[in-house]
């Protein structure tokens, strides 16, 4: 197979579906295959299984997309967790390395302990408070040490789309079944839609960006609470919800999880705008076009 090929990891999940979607009317088509795994393709925690898959396809650029992200759960499956966040992170690098290849890999907020009050910038130093952060940024080092000047990292923080599972897919599923919804206010974020994420990305690829470390993200600084409250009111609008029911503001401890989360999470994304030349999107904008995506395959 000639060098052509984009690999993405993770192909099933939220952002691999959204690409793929965008693929066919990208400029990066016309001159490039793009190869779509997930695990039940190729398990990238399997180093000797990743080389001989890579060497076959000889990819020229990769995308992995691929990760653990149940947060609560990897505090007693630490194993699994760093097993996909970190060493099969490191497979991919040491094949890239080898090979000529560039990486693209997709990282998070949950690097981050929240003590700032303002958005982190990518420079800004990383104190995870989770299993599943402090994973997450051992993928992250993983891939600078093996692959210094061929790869870029985007953190991005409560990502979303019509697939899979979200949380605007679950509020949205909950606002349906329940008569009251109570909602922690007290962990500030920004949502991030799938497909401006995948605009980025197909920017970078495009323009053949240099090493580095992005953020990205809608725009907002807001809580749960709040993300709650504004995906009610769109799915109303779109005729996706008959009614509105109450949502109750939570603090952190009245809402226990296994897993500690930064209190403040929002992520700066100046530079990835300023370089890349990208507009910055609107979060509400964002979530009323998903959430019309959701109501239009409701209606199928």
């Amino acid at each position: 197979m000639n060098n052509n090929t984009i690999l993405v990891t993770g192909a099933k999940g939220q952002l691999g579906r959204t690409l793929e979607n965008y693929w066919a009317a990208s400029e990066l088509a016309r001159d490039n295959e793009l190869l779509l795994y997930d695990i039940d393709k190729l398990d990238l925690t399997l180093a000797d299984t990743v080389t001989q898959e890579l060497n076959r396809i000889n990819p020229h650029t990769i995308l992995n997309a691929a990760a653990y992200t149940s947060v609560d759960q990897a505090e007693t499956d630490q194993e699994a967790a760093y097993a996909v966040n970190e060493s099969a992170v490191a497979n991919l690098a040491e094949w890239a390395a080898a090979n000529d290849c560039f990486l693209v890999h997709i990282s998070t907020d949950f690097v981050f302990d929240g003590s700032k009050s303002t958005p982190y910038l990518p420079e800004d130093e990383a104190f995870p408070l989770s299993a599943y952060g402090t994973s997450k940024f051992a993928g992250e080092a993983a891939l600078q040490s093996r692959l210094p000047e061929k790869h870029v990292i985007i953190r991005t923080s409560w990502l979303y789309s019509e697939y899979g599972k979200n949380f605007v897919k679950t509020m949205l599923r909950l606002m349906k079944e329940k008569d009251e919804l109570k909602v922690v206010a007290d962990q500030i974020g920004s949502p991030t839609s799938a497909h401006s994420l995948v605009a980025l990305i197909l920017r970078m690829l495009s323009c053949g960006i240099g090493p580095g470390m992005y953020h990205w993200t809608d725009g907002a600084s807001i809580s749960w609470c709040e993300f709650a409250h504004a995906i009610q009111q769109e799915a109303i609008e779109q005729r996706l919800l008959k009614r509105e029911i109450p949502i109750r503001p939570l603090t952190t401890k009245e809402y226990s999880t296994p897993a500690v989360r930064p209190a403040y999470s929002v992520l700066d994304r100046s530079k990835a705008l300023n370089e890349m030349g990208m507009q910055p999107t609107d979060w509400r904008h964002e979530l009323r076009l998903v959430i019309k995506r959701i109501a239009s395959e409701a209606e199928k």
